[in-house]
């Protein structure tokens, strides 16, 4: 296995905030992510348009490459390549420079594993892939902002759902949204970019998180966790 890599761009002057952005993949492979693979060109395109809007502001952005493209079991290689990141970034910038993930699909499912990192802010996961009985412990007392297309036939929405009740059981601050459109987030696409940039910039302190969310967060369940975007 070659070790991951990370894609950054950092910020002119002061770094105020990272978003680290952790692309989807398949449940078991041991091959190298392709380069053209759509989860890997949404992701790309989610970085873009956040670095473009948010850079001149202090944050900076970053995408992983992961080692593999298979989560492999108990192995969670997307997880493992996902703290590396957060390492990286931590001995680079220190310890006091918020992070927050972002993360679709398997990228998600690490990013939501790797959200109780002390450095990270705030967790926005896109059609996350959550299996039954994915741990939720180490969410206590994260911000944790899901969007989730209803008619997504790879990831059913309703694994989100369920693991949006255990996180909010279990202490997490946990927001979850649906939205018409598949697993590929290409329907609607802007709606899915700004809702990124938006939880960037509330984990990142430079703005109030915004209305819906914040709404979302303080409704019980199940409100807060099926609101229509």
């Amino acid at each position: 296995m070659t070790d991951p890599q990370l894609e950054r761009h950092p910020v002119d002057g002061e770094t105020r905030g990272v978003a680290l952005f952790c692309h989807g993949g398949t449940a078991a492979s041991e091959a190298p992510p392709k380069d053209r693979a759509l989860s890997l060109v949404r992701m790309r395109a989610f970085e873009r348009f956040v670095r473009d809007d948010l850079g001149g502001r202090g944050v900076a952005t970053a995408l992983v490459r992961y080692r593999v493209a298979g989560w492999n079991g108990e192995a969670a290689d997307a997880y493992q390549d996902v703290q590396w990141s957060i390492e990286q970034l931590r001995a680079d910038l220190g310890k006091d420079v918020p992070v927050v993930l972002v993360g679709h699909s398997m990228g998600g499912r690490a990013a939501l594993k790797a959200g109780g990192d002390p450095q990270v802010t705030a967790v926005c996961a896109l059609a996350p892939w959550t299996p039954p009985g994915e741990p939720v412990m180490q969410l206590r007392g994260q911000t944790v902002a899901i969007l989730h297309g209803s008619g997504d036939r790879w990831v059913p929405a309703k694994l989100s759902a369920d693991f949006a009740v255990r996180a909010r059981r279990a202490g997490a601050r946990v927001a979850r949204f649906t939205t018409p459109g598949g697993h590929s987030m290409l329907r609607r696409a802007g709606r899915w970019h700004e809702f990124a940039r938006d939880i960037v910039l509330a984990g990142t302190g430079l703005e109030p998180m915004r209305a819906d969310v914040a709404n979302a967060l303080q409704l019980p369940s199940p409100e807060g966790l099926a609101v229509r975007l």
